[in-house]
């Protein structure tokens, strides 16, 4: 399984995302700012990124661009909950800066899951027929 660091101002989104992660064996450290996830990434680095894409200090825009600075493969998946147009514009910025795939607010636990696998795949969509080789 993997380790999993989720980024979000909100503590009720944090409980959540954590509880369906650690329920399928994922370990989970989650930060209430871009600022204390960023420090936990370079101290003892995750194999995914979660991070919301409105916060108040530093959104997530600037984080997912300092994450990919410094750690290039990350794999990162962005959540946005904003209005539609924002939600659009940010999910679409969020793609740009490097987010490997992106969720919108309010999503389900399987299709957090569903993130995670494409995230850790390379890229290649979850539950499709075609078979990847090696």
């Amino acid at each position: 399984m993997s380790r999993i660091l989720v980024i979000d101002d909100d503590k009720f989104v944090r409980a959540s995302i954590r509880a369906v992660l650690e329920s399928v064996g994922h370990e989970v450290f989650d930060a209430g700012d871009a600022d204390v996830g960023i420090s936990q990434q370079h101290i003892n680095p995750f194999d995914i990124a979660i991070v919301d894409l409105v916060m108040p200090k530093k959104e997530g825009l600037e984080t997912i661009h300092e994450l990919k600075q410094d750690f290039p493969d990350l794999p990162i998946i962005a959540i946005s909950g904003g209005g539609a147009i924002v939600k659009k514009n940010f999910i679409q910025a969020a793609e740009a800066f490097g987010a490997t795939t992106t969720l919108e607010k309010p999503f389900g636990g399987d299709e957090l899951l569903n993130a995670i696998s494409f995230a850790v795949s390379d890229g290649v969509k979850p539950n499709t027929s075609t078979s990847a080789s090696a």
